[in-house]
């Protein structure tokens, strides 16, 4: 069973994410949102992953725009 929900407290930290939506199965979470961060670096065009900012999560910028994270559940 998934779990939808629009929310700005996701697991990963929303403090540079603008908006934000949920989804939520079992024991994992996808967060997928607008990324507004700086970024220092030129990122890939089109997909680039890192680590989250906690033990488990993943980090996947889709062209550059779009931040997906998958991360445990609460």
């Amino acid at each position: 069973m998934a779990n939808m929900t629009s929310s700005l407290s996701v697991g990963f930290n929303p403090g540079y994410v603008a908006t934000t939506f949920q989804l939520r199965v079992g024991r994992r979470e996808i967060s997928i949102g607008r990324d507004c961060r700086t970024r220092y670096y030129r990122a890939h065009p089109i997909i680039e992953c890192s680590p989250g900012v906690a033990p488990g999560h993943l980090q996947i910028l889709l062209l550059r725009r779009w931040l997906i994270a998958l991360s445990k559940a609460h």
